[in-house]
C-alpha cells in the first residue's frame, strides 16, 4: 500500500445556516447551480477516493459554511466511512443537522470537529447533539471562538461535556491585541492548555511541515495546494501521476496561526499528542502543554 495521505478538502459551498457576526460567511446563501457543482464535485472526490484501494487516506471536510445540513455530504461521510483504505473521515461542523444518518456510517472511521456558536443555538442543544454522537461511540473534540462575552458560555460548556472531550478554544484577534484582560487569560488557558499557540500563532517561515508532502488541500476541482494558507497551486488530484507533486516543503509564510497548519509542524509534536484525532482535533488525553505548549 502507497503511504498515508491527509486531504483537507474545501468545495465551492460557503452557506451557513448561522449567523456569528464573526464569520464572514454568516447566512450566505449559495445558488442552486453553486449547490449542484458542488455536489458533483464532492461526488467524483469519493468516486476518487473508492479508487485509491492502495492508499491510506484520512479526510477533513473544512467547508467555508456548514456542510452536513447537505444530504450529499452526510451521504459522502457514510459511504467514505465504510471503505477499508479511509482511516478517518472527518467534518468541521455546527452540529445543528439531525443525527440518524449517523446510521449508515461505520463509527470507527467518522469524527466531528464541532464548534458551539454561543447566541446561535442553546447549550442544551448543543449538548444533545454532543451526547448522540457519545451513544454513538463516535469521534470529536468541541471549541468555540473565544471571545470575551463568550467566557460564561466556555465555562458552562466545559461543566457540560465529559471530562475527557477535548474542549479547544480559538483566540479572538479581531478587537486586538488587547482583548484580553490577565485573568481572562489565565481562565483559557486553564481550560484548553493549547490556547496559547492559538493565540500568538507559530513563527512558520523555513520551518518543516508535512503539507504538501504527506497533508493537502483539495479544492473542488481537485487543484492541490499544501494547506489553506498558501495559495500556490501544486498540482491536480485527478492526473494520473500526482503522487509526484508530493514532497518534502518548508513553510514559506512569516507566521502560522492556524491550527489546521501548524498541527502538523513536526517541531511541534502536535502528532505524537493529538494520536489518531489529529483531523478532528480531538485529544486521547487532556494535554498539560508539552512540547506543543513551546515558544513558538
Amino acid at each position: 500500500m502507497s503511504r498515508h495521505l491527509d486531504i483537507l478538502y474545501r468545495g465551492p459551498l460557503a452557506s451557513c445556516n448561522y449567523a456569528c457576526p464573526y464569520c464572514p460567511f454568516a447566512k450566505r446563501r449559495d445558488s442552486r447551480e453553486t449547490l449542484r457543482r458542488d455536489a458533483r464535485q464532492l461526488a467524483r472526490f469519493v468516486d476518487w477516493v473508492g479508487g485509491q484501494a492502495r492508499r491510506s487516506l484520512g479526510i477533513l471536510f473544512t467547508p467555508w459554511g456548514e456542510a452536513l445540513i447537505r444530504p450529499a455530504y452526510r451521504r459522502a461521510m457514510a459511504e467514505l466511512s465504510r471503505m477499508p483504505q479511509v482511516r478517518r473521515v472527518a467534518a468541521q461542523t455546527n452540529l445543528s443537522w439531525p443525527t440518524g444518518w449517523l446510521d449508515a456510517c461505520e463509527p470507527s472511521r467518522i469524527a466531528f470537529w464541532c464548534t458551539f456558536h454561543p447566541g446561535e443555538t442553546s447549550l442544551d442543544r448543543f449538548l444533545a447533539r454532543c451526547a448522540a454522537l457519545d451513544e454513538r461511540g463516535v469521534s470529536y473534540s468541541v471549541g468555540v471562538v473565544g471571545k470575551r462575552e463568550h467566557l460564561p458560555s466556555i465555562t458552562a460548556l466545559r461543566a457540560a461535556l465529559r471530562p475527557e472531550i477535548y474542549l479547544w478554544i480559538n483566540a479572538y484577534r479581531d478587537e486586538g491585541p488587547n482583548h484580553y484582560a490577565e485573568d481572562d487569560l489565565a481562565l483559557l488557558q486553564a481550560i484548553d492548555p493549547l490556547f496559547g499557540i492559538n493565540r500568538a500563532g507559530i513563527r512558520s517561515r523555513g520551518r518543516a511541515c508535512a503539507t504538501g508532502e504527506s497533508v493537502i488541500s483539495v479544492d473542488g476541482d481537485g487543484e492541490v495546494r499544501r494547506c489553506h494558507s498558501v495559495k500556490t497551486r501544486i498540482g491536480n488530484l485527478y492526473d494520473p501521476d500526482f503522487d509526484a507533486v508530493l514532497a518534502p516543503r518548508p513553510c514559506p509564510l512569516a507566521q502560522c496561526r492556524c491550527h489546521i497548519g501548524y498541527a502538523h509542524m513536526p517541531h511541534l509534536g502536535f502528532r505524537d499528542l493529538f494520536g489518531d484525532g489529529l483531523l478532528e482535533r480531538a485529544l486521547p488525553i487532556r494535554p498539560a502543554g508539552p512540547r506543543a505548549a513551546s515558544k513558538p
